[in-house]
């Protein structure tokens, strides 16, 4: 017996929206208490503040998702289902299934982008000067501000590297998740539930694969500091990545991967297996 695992029932982005933020409301607590949990006990806190504290969160994660990950899962769906058609209904070859990932993972970046700008905005605004700090009150003051201050374009500002990297863990986490699941459903004879976890994990790992080289190079960027006569060790992000592979080969990438890992993929599990219940409760009821 087959069951749809590609989501075509059902609007795509609204499901892929609603996915990624449930995801984002079950982890961003647990993310924030393993951070936290070394700086002050939970046990000394007012109940108030425990559930300020566990649940108050940044939401512009939660606008980032509403607009990164429904853009990038919706883009997903309607890609792979018109390649589906192309190939009169024929499985997808894993190449058009990563090719599909690409291509929505670029325009999941560029949507998401005004949200990812003022989730950074607002972290770093905690991090200056009383007198420097422009005290915005939530995501969209941030967003207005930027426009207002800057320009509308600014809202896109620095998205090059960011469209880059989400293209490549895009295409480990959507083309990987689909070709799983069918290997596993029709291969393997797993049930629904077992086919949805065991492929929802095979995607966090690759999405992790995917994404932490990009990562690694801009994190090298952004701690690069200039020597003594005023040079930077590095000219850009490709000079940063043709140095590290000389000196330390591809393996250098991937330094801290399993923390990289940890921090990556269960966010990528819950966002697929909230998506499958979505649907399947939108079945349920005959939409």
């Amino acid at each position: 017996m087959r069951f749809d695992l590609d989501l075509r029932s059902g609007p795509p982005f609204v499901n892929g929206g609603a996915s990624g933020m449930l995801a984002t409301c079950v982890i961003q607590p647990i993310d924030m208490i393993k951070v936290h949990h070394n700086v002050q006990s939970l046990d000394e806190c007012e109940s108030n503040e425990v559930i300020h504290f566990v649940f108050g969160g940044d939401r512009s994660n939660l606008l980032r998702q509403a607009t990164y990950t429904t853009a990038r899962l919706g883009s997903f769906k309607m890609l792979t289902a018109k390649a589906s058609e192309a190939n009169d209904g024929k499985p997808l070859p894993l190449y058009q299934k990563a090719l599909c990932g690409l291509t929505a993972g670029a325009i999941g970046a560029c949507v998401g982008s005004p949200a990812d700008l003022a989730l950074i905005r607002m972290q770093a605004d905690n991090t200056l000067p009383l007198a420097q700090r422009r005290n915005y009150t939530n995501a969209f003051h941030a967003l207005y501000r930027i426009s207002a201050d800057e320009g509308v374009l600014a809202l896109w500002k620095g998205c090059g590297p960011t469209v880059v990297r989400a293209m490549a863990l895009n295409t480990g986490m959507l083309a990987s998740y689909d070709q799983s699941a069918d290997y596993m459903r029709d291969n393997l004879g797993l049930g629904e539930t077992s086919t949805v976890v065991g492929a929802s994990a095979v995607s966090g790992f690759c999405a992790a694969a995917c994404g932490l080289p990009f990562d690694f190079v801009k994190t090298q960027i952004q701690k690069m500091q200039p020597d003594a006569q005023g040079k930077y060790p590095y000219t850009g992000s490709l000079d940063c990545a043709m140095q590290t592979l000389k000196s330390g080969g591809p393996l250098k990438f991937y330094t801290g991967f399993p923390v990289y890992c940890v921090r990556i993929a269960p966010h990528v599990m819950m966002t697929w297996i909230f998506l499958n219940q979505i649907t399947k409760f939108q079945k349920n009821i005959g939409m």
